[in-house]
């Protein structure tokens, strides 16, 4: 194997790294924030797949089926907030978890009725579907490094917005001292149901963007929610940047653990886990 080879391992790694940090900064926003267990995430995941799937039959443009997708993600996002998620609050963890395997059972239905059981794919936009020679023998997808790349310019939009914004300040005071955001005058109401959506649409996105490398086949968000949760254990709950720690070193951990050690790779992830934890139990930017 020679040092092209690892690159591109690298790379694999990277942009995994990045799709499941979309997944799991949504994930650590509504827990932070809402206080939430979120079992359905994976499942919002599933449906940005789908719907990017068959957006983009409709329109034959994967650009066109993205922008149809996320206003549609967000109003799903927002209706399961206010229907099921609001009653939820002042509730014990156990109902909290009751509710989301619920929703994901629903939306595991509905999404047989809508599109069967068959496995799609989405083809690579032909824009982006060449390659970028890296030695005389390898080359890399283009697509992937658009992947990379999108979601960059995502991670910078969520930090100038959390950051940089009266919503961004408003969320993190939010997720100090809920009360105290409340007492202030502030729709705590309006202001989960924003932060859900958001976390809604992020995870969908990240199916969206997934789709084109992945076949779309029913139950494909439950493998992302549990590789989430453990972005968000390692990372800190709560924390963006922990998300973004996290599932960086997530991505690289599953990818370089498939290569060199196939053996054991269903168990690389989980390693890093308990190692991160038995260090810092409250991950590695949780509040301890």
């Amino acid at each position: 194997m020679d040092s092209s080879f690892y690159l591109i391992q690298l790379l694999n790694g990277i942009q995994y790294g990045f799709l499941l940090f979309l997944v799991a900064s949504g994930l650590t926003l509504i827990f932070g924030i809402m206080g939430i267990i979120n079992l359905a995430h994976g499942s919002f995941y599933m449906i940005g797949s789908y719907l990017a799937f068959w957006f983009t039959s409709l329109t034959d443009n994967f650009l066109y089926g993205i922008l149809l997708a996320i206003p549609v993600t967000l109003v799903v996002g927002y209706a399961v907030e206010r229907l099921a998620i609001s009653y939820l609050y002042q509730r014990d963890h156990l109902y909290q978890v009751l509710l989301t395997y619920a929703l994901i059972l629903i939306f595991n239905e509905l999404q047989r009725m809508l599109w069967g059981s068959d496995v799609h794919s989405v083809a690579v936009p032909q824009a982006f579907s060449g390659s970028v020679q890296l030695t005389e023998n390898q080359a890399y997808p283009v697509y992937r490094l658009l992947i990379s790349a999108s979601c960059i310019v995502i991670a910078l939009a969520m930090y100038w917005v959390i950051q940089k914004t009266r919503l961004g300040m408003t969320i993190r005071a939010g997720a100090s001292n809920r009360e105290m955001v409340q007492s202030l005058g502030i729709n705590v109401n309006r202001l989960f149901a924003v932060v859900f959506s958001l976390g809604v649409t992020l995870a969908a996105l990240a199916g969206m963007l997934a789709a084109p490398v992945n076949t779309v086949y029913p139950g494909i968000g439950d493998g992302v929610l549990i590789i989430s949760f453990v972005v968000v254990v390692i990372g800190g709950i709560g924390s963006i940047k922990g998300a973004f720690i996290g599932a960086m070193l997530i991505g690289l951990a599953d990818t370089f653990g498939k290569v060199l050690l196939p053996e054991m790779a269903s168990m690389v992830v989980y390693a890093l886990m308990a190692l991160v934890l038995f260090w810092r139990p409250q991950g590695l930017f949780g509040k301890g």
